[in-house]
């Protein structure tokens, strides 16, 4: 039998888990458990942890208040629960109702602030294009001024040349006249459908964005959801036709870009008409030569009969942004102006480098330029001194080709491997002491010999790579080293080659050996030379051809297309 508790007072809600009895007084009443509980029953029941945590506690209330009560939402429904939060009475319907409500605010939020920010960044580009749209009326209608101010002038220049040609001149004045009306009114009309088509494009954005930014402004989210899809689409659309009516402006239809000079017409009246800018030259870079200190440009231009003058600018040509540089200057430029031809040569230019070349066709009226285009020189030509070479060796009467004389070397003993017994050398007969050069060296059979560099200074009676002052690429048999300053540096694996190029970058302080078939390169030195250079060669065994006045070839010369 349950322990007796103490009496309750009267009136009070009994604790509904109790097994006292009487039951004890109760403390709280669990709005989620529908059971009011005392303090002991609350801890035992109730502890502090999930789910218990989101029960709801109310203060305690008489089971009478909720017997037989009917929801004021649902007339059906009897009272189950009480509301802490909203402190009223409520059936288990209405609590899954508010919870639905509660999701559909949710929703509703969500949807709102979405088309919110939809309609906000379609209202940014919409009013951002109109800002643009605006910019660009102002262009057009500034560019109706010009034609209207430069289409007077050109009125009045014909005015003052056709006072002077009488009687033959005036019929001609009211031809010309009507064709400079002509082509005012059709840029005009052109101009007009524009300015026309922009301005209904600004009024019905400015009111589509009168009619945004006022559904903006809607309180209401109901109402504002029953607009803002369609505003939405509507700017949406807007925006994106916008950017299709955004006119180009054409400088030349400023009216601008025409004269009247009537000196060598007057011979030609009944042929009389207005001169317009030639149109740009084209450069005709497979008919252009060059030397090793010369550039010979040809063009050619479709209006040649109009062309007052040429003119040519050249400069050195250093990689792409150099040539971007150089169209937004003109300031760097060396100038050839008042040519009457198609072609110019160019002297005084540097040995082995890369140019860009630029031709203007001029008249009266204006000139155009051609696109950029890319021509270098080519090496310093050289043969060989036969005055420098050795006893024993023989050179051809072209003083291309070097051999060694068989006869003469059966009477000696052939020198120890790269030793310095014996320079059995040939001089070139140049110095070099700036630019770029290339030249190559037949090897005929030869499977002893040296190719290289020196200085005027250079010992005559040492091997050449040597010395300080010397520089060599060698073979002697299956062995192939780099010589300087008495240093060796094998290369392996042994090349192969049938040519050998050599590369000179004077002022880069560089001598590179390549392949010449092959492009491989063997070898290269970094120097930076002081004196004058002359190619040096050496053989002991066949012969050596050189081949030189070349151009450094593309695949070296690390050549890019102009932009």
């Amino acid at each position: 039998m349950a322990a007796a508790g103490p009496a309750p007072s009267p009136g009070c809600v009994l604790c509904q888990f109790c097994e006292l009895d009487p039951a004890r007084e109760a403390a709280k009443t669990c709005v989620t458990c529908a059971v009011s509980y005392c303090a002991p029953c609350l801890r035992a029941t109730h502890p502090n942890k999930w789910p218990f945590t989101g029960h709801r506690l109310a203060e305690p209330m008489p089971d009478a208040h909720l017997r037989g009560l009917q929801c004021p939402e649902h007339e059906d429904e009897r009272v189950s629960l009480y509301c802490a939060a909203d402190d009223q009475l409520i059936c288990a319907l209405c609590k899954l109702v508010g919870r639905h409500r509660d999701h559909q605010v949710a929703a509703l939020s969500e949807r709102y602030d979405k088309w919110k920010q939809t309609l906000e960044t379609n209202l940014a580009h919409l009013v951002k294009r109109n800002a643009e749209l605006e910019v660009q009326l102002g262009k057009l209608m500034q560019t109706c001024q010009l034609v209207e101010v430069h289409a007077a002038r050109q009125e009045a220049r014909l005015g003052e040349e056709c006072d002077l040609l009488v009687a033959v001149v005036q019929q001609r004045r009211e031809a010309i006249g009507a064709k400079i009306r002509e082509g005012k009114a059709v840029r005009l009309r052109k101009l007009a459908q524009q300015i026309a088509s922009c301005k209904q494009c600004v009024e019905r954005s400015a009111a589509l964005i009168a009619q945004a930014e006022l559904s903006l402004k809607e309180a209401d989210h109901a109402r504002f959801l029953q607009t803002a899809k369609s505003i939405t689409e509507r700017v949406s659309m807007a925006t994106a036709s916008s950017q299709v009516l955004l006119p180009e402006i054409n400088v030349s239809d400023a009216f601008d870009s025409f004269a009247l000079d009537f000196s060598r017409e007057k011979k030609l009246l009944e042929s009389l008409d207005y001169l317009t800018a030639p149109g740009p030259p084209a450069l005709r870079e497979e008919l252009c030569t060059a030397s090793h200190d010369t550039i010979t440009v040809h063009w050619a231009s479709d209006d040649e009969f109009s062309v007052g003058s040429y003119e040519l600018r050249y400069s050195v040509l250093t990689g792409p942004a150099n040539v971007a540089s150089l169209c937004s200057s003109a300031d760097s430029w060396m100038i050839v102006p008042n040519i009457r031809q198609n072609h110019y040569t160019v002297h005084g230019l540097q040995s082995g480098t890369r140019y860009v070349f630029l031709v203007r066709a001029i008249n009266q009226a204006g000139s155009r330029s051609s696109e950029p285009g890319r021509l270098k020189t080519n090496s310093q030509p050289f043969k060989l001194d036969p005055k420098s070479a050795h006893r024993k060796l023989k050179v051809s009467h072209d003083n291309l080709t070097v051999e060694r004389d068989e006869a003469s070397s059966k009477k000696s003993h052939a020198p120890e491997r790269f030793s310095g017994q014996g320079s059995y050398g040939v001089a070139g007969n140049v110095f070099i002491d700036s630019g770029r050069h290339y030249w190559e060296v037949v090897l005929g059979g030869s499977t002893w010999f040296a190719v290289g560099l020196a200085y005027k200074s250079a010992p005559r009676h040492e091997w050449v790579g040597k010395n300080a002052v010397s520089w060599a690429l060698c073979r002697c048999h299956n062995a192939w080293v780099a010589r300087h300053d008495g240093k060796e540096v094998a290369l392996e694996p042994a090349p192969h080659p049938r040519r050998v190029g050599v590369l000179l970058d004077y002022d880069g302080g560089c001598l590179a050996f390549y392949d010449a078939l092959s492009a491989l390169r063997l070898h290269a030195f970094d120097a930076a030379f002081a004196q004058p250079v002359c190619p040096t060669f050496a053989v002991w065994n066949k012969c050596l051809t050189v081949i030189t006045g070349l151009p450094v070839p593309d695949h070296l010369d690390g050549t890019e297309p102009l932009p």
